[in-house]
């Protein structure tokens, strides 16, 4: 029986497999612009943060890597899907960005890396968190890809399984982590990035129904409102942790793991 009805499956993406595309929908002038807007914002990021981090010391150091690392990827997408690169045409002969995914397959893990030191969240936690959201991001990836639209909404509702997890763990889990160390500038500093983090990202998905989802929105305004989220939780959230240079020097910044020896 499941035999059948993964043949079932497959006859039925084949069917609705598109032909070749004589047209593509692509992004227009306004995308690019925000394409080189997102762009420049993020590698001006990221030369921002390798200078803090080669300034830093050991203790801050970790925090502007990871913030060094987030920009630097993200600008590497940028510079892929500006250039032309990184894209393929999906179902209804889209433009459809992947290396935005490929993106946000190493960056979202390292944002949450990022919240986690500044909590002081013990590694396993932070782990179990990443593998939720790295889940989440592939979902995406599929669904977005997905020729069978009940495959699509699938795809859709797995995504949106992992990112409540994922969510709980920022606005509950470790926040009650760093509260615990009653340090007041640590305490209102991952209070800022976290919620900053979770309402940015709860726009993601808004835009995937819209976009590869539905395909509602034009490619041109997918790629503007998937830039302004991505300068956002990326560029605003590196800087507002650079703004805290000084908390950031406290030794119990350390994840709770590494304290119980002291």
């Amino acid at each position: 029986m499941p035999f059948a009805m993964l043949a079932g499956a497959s006859a039925a993406a084949k069917a609705l497999a598109p032909t070749a595309c004589t047209t593509i929908e692509e992004v227009g002038s306004t995308g690019v612009g925000a394409l080189t807007l997102g762009f420049l914002a993020l590698a001006v990021s990221t030369v921002v943060m390798v200078a803090k981090a080669a300034s830093a010391d050991a203790e801050r150091r970790k925090f502007y890597f990871c913030n060094t690392f987030i920009c630097g990827v993200a600008t590497f997408s940028y510079f892929a899907m500006l250039s032309g690169q990184g894209w393929t045409a999906i179902a209804g002969c889209r433009q459809f960005f992947y290396a935005r995914y490929v993106d946000w397959l190493i960056t979202t893990p390292l944002l949450i890396l990022d919240l986690g030191l500044v909590a002081g969240q013990d590694f396993v936690t932070i782990a179990a968190v990443i593998g939720a959201d790295m889940l989440m991001i592939v979902a995406g990836y599929m669904g977005a890809v997905s020729v069978v639209t009940t495959v699509k909404w699938f795809w859709f509702l797995f995504g949106m399984a992992m990112f409540l997890p994922v969510v709980y763990s920022l606005a509950r889990t470790f926040r009650e982590t760093v509260i615990t160390r009653k340090e007041p500038d640590m305490i209102d500093l991952y209070g800022k990035i976290a919620w900053l983090t979770i309402i940015m990202w709860s726009f993601y998905p808004v835009v995937w129904l819209f976009s590869e989802g539905f395909a509602s929105f034009s490619v041109s305004f997918e790629v503007v409102a998937y830039t302004i989220m991505d300068i956002i939780s990326k560029c605003v959230f590196s800087f507002m942790i650079v703004s805290a240079h000084d908390s950031l020097g406290s030794s119990s910044s350390a994840p709770s793991q590494a304290r119980e020896y002291v």
